[in-house]
């Protein structure tokens, strides 16, 4: 569980899930968690686009892919 990367919205948490077997391939999920109020659609969209950014396109960037 990461804790909140908006000051605005200390709520929004993202929780991390590893499903797979304890060698070989394992899928990574993330979910955004908010609390009421839920933001419009367009700042929801915004908040998933820079998670993805800083989980999957930087990651990927660490390890030369």
């Amino acid at each position: 569980m990461w804790t909140s990367l908006w000051l605005l919205r200390p709520d929004a948490n993202i929780r991390f899930d590893i499903d797979g077997p304890p060698r070989g391939s394992a899928t990574l999920t993330w979910t955004l968690i908010l609390e009421n109020p839920v933001p419009d659609v367009a700042t929801i969209i915004r908040m998933r686009k820079r998670l993805n950014e800083l989980i999957n396109a930087n990651l990927r960037f660490t390890f030369g892919q």
